[in-house]
């Protein structure tokens, strides 16, 4: 690669959760919804793109805006929100863009001729007579479209919610929200050919017991079979199930990632997470025989400023021509394609892992800033930029916020170690409840996780300036000693009075 790529890996400022990953031409486009930093809600903004060339996972390009929300007749106003769509490809070789308006509870559809768009409006998904998918009593509740053109030109689409919606956000009808449905359409992409099915039942027999399907449908076809991306009831993880046909016969695969590491050593569960968590939605691409696992993490203590990531998946193949997947470790390098080098200035919003002496957290639930306002959390300067209204790349400086004594982030992972002399980081200081003075204490860096292994320790002092006024650099030399010849992470633990904001550090 040309450059080196990171974990988010579109640039600061920008939220494109629940982002399906798609090779169209020689380009990767993804295709998300669109929250904006400091909203109340998921995914007030229009729909965008952004592509990379095959080759270079670290050279993002903005497409622009693909589609807005009031070109759905049934959205003239905007009011409703664009949640987590997919695309696939037609039997005519146009590009289909489905979605559906948050808790509406039907599924449109648009199409465009390139996979940049624009996307104009084509429908909504409906039976032969007419009737809107969603309107007849019992139907299952359109939601997460996941879509899919097999080799044989036969549509099948995706859809499905674990919890209930209220009767008065679905126009008091009685919809299903027993799991995982499909149905088949027609050429047309919006007319319903065959009854929709359960496929993945959130409870009983075939419920793929301990992760259950919550939502955040996706579905492939690698090799003659059927891999089906989902998030489980557990809702911090994705996790995958494998057939050989697109309509039955599923055996559950694994989790491909879990945005807190639970599942993988020394994570038992969310207590013992390496991250804060929340939902995360995403999909599966494949460059070759390499496979990827697209997802997005949590920020801004929120569950509304979600921003993507990436992890290369570890991928084997079984007796009988099955892909099989290991679950895929949270980093800072994502798409790096190995480690990241071990000098330079790197921005602390690509942490991987952040918690708080007391652990982490979950950023949905009842006021998880007021709950969590002790913890560290990653944020941004400034308002967005939105590219819908600005037509521009968002700007924005990230980084971590209220780094309080025993406060950790942790950044995975980093070759030539061995061979830093001195660490310094950027950081600005705040004074503590009661403190008569600046804060003040020191940054410890090390190898591990608990601390151990100390390379660096950086004293923190604000300045003449008052606390919390300016960023300033500190530094110290460094002792690599204890690094081996294998990639290493670096954990900061901010040990002292008051809190502390951290930019950046950089390796000498």
């Amino acid at each position: 690669m040309s450059s080196q790529a990171f974990n988010p890996y579109l640039p600061a400022g920008e939220y494109i959760p629940d982002a399906e990953p798609y090779v169209f031409g020689d380009r990767v486009y993804i295709y998300g919804s669109h929250d904006r930093f400091g909203a109340p809600m998921f995914c007030v903004n229009d729909y965008v793109t952004w592509s990379a060339p095959v080759g270079d996972l670290s050279d993002w390009r903005y497409e622009g805006v693909i589609y807005r929300k009031n070109q759905d007749p049934k959205n003239r106003l905007g009011l409703r929100l664009l949640f987590a769509p997919d695309v696939t490809v037609g039997p005519d070789g146009r590009y289909y863009l489905y979605y559906a308006f948050d808790f509406m509870g039907l599924m449109g559809v648009a199409v465009a001729d390139h996979p940049a768009g624009p996307f104009e409006f084509h429908g909504h998904v409906h039976y032969p007579d007419g009737t809107l998918w969603g309107r007849r009593k019992g139907d299952s509740f359109p939601f997460d479209p996941g879509v899919l053109v097999d080799d044989d030109n036969r549509v099948y689409l995706y859809s499905g919610f674990y919890t209930p919606v209220p009767a008065i956000a679905t126009g008091g009808r009685e919809l299903g929200f027993d799991g995982g449905y499909v149905l088949e359409l027609e050429a047309d992409m919006v007319t319903i050919k065959t009854p929709e099915k359960l496929l993945f039942p959130k409870s009983g027999p075939g419920s793929f017991a301990g992760h259950e399907f919550f939502e955040a449908s996706s579905m492939r076809k690698y090799d003659d079979r059927y891999y089906f991306v989902y998030s489980s009831r557990l809702n911090h993880e994705l996790c995958y199930a494998v057939s050989d046909r697109p309509t039955e016969g599923f055996e559950f695969g694994g989790t491909l990632v879990s945005i807190g590491d639970v599942g993988l050593e020394g994570h038992t569960d969310e207590k013992t997470a390496s991250n804060y968590t929340g939902n995360t939605h995403g999909g599966m691409l494949r460059i070759g025989d390499d496979f990827y696992t697209f997802y997005h993490r949590q920020t801004n203590r929120s569950s509304y400023a979600r921003q993507a990531c990436a992890e290369k998946l570890e991928a084997t193949r079984d007796e009988r021509g099955v892909w099989r997947f290991a679950q895929a470790e949270v980093t800072s390098c994502g798409l790096n394609g190995g480690p990241l080098r071990g000098k330079g200035i790197y921005e602390a919003c690509i942490a991987c892992n952040l918690w708080s002496a007391d652990g982490a957290g979950r950023y949905d639930g009842s006021n998880p800033k007021k709950r969590l306002a002790a913890h560290p959390y990653f944020t941004q300067d400034r308002r967005d930029v939105n590219p819908a209204a600005a037509g521009a790349t968002p700007v924005a400086k990230q980084y971590i916020a209220n780094m309080r004594d025993g406060a950790v982030a942790g950044f995975k992972y980093f070759d030539g170690l061995d061979q830093v002399s001195s660490i310094s980081v950027t950081v600005r200081t705040h004074k503590g409840d009661g403190a008569r003075g600046p804060a003040q204490g020191v940054m410890r860096v090390s190898l591990d996780p608990d601390g151990g292994r100390v390379i660096a320790e950086i004293p923190v002092r604000a300045g003449e300036s008052a606390a919390g006024e300016a960023w300033g650099a500190h530094g110290a030399p460094a002792d690599p000693s204890a690094v081996g010849d294998r990639p290493s992470a670096l954990y900061f633990t901010y040990r002292g009075e008051g809190s502390m904001d951290f930019q950046s550090f950089e390796l000498n």
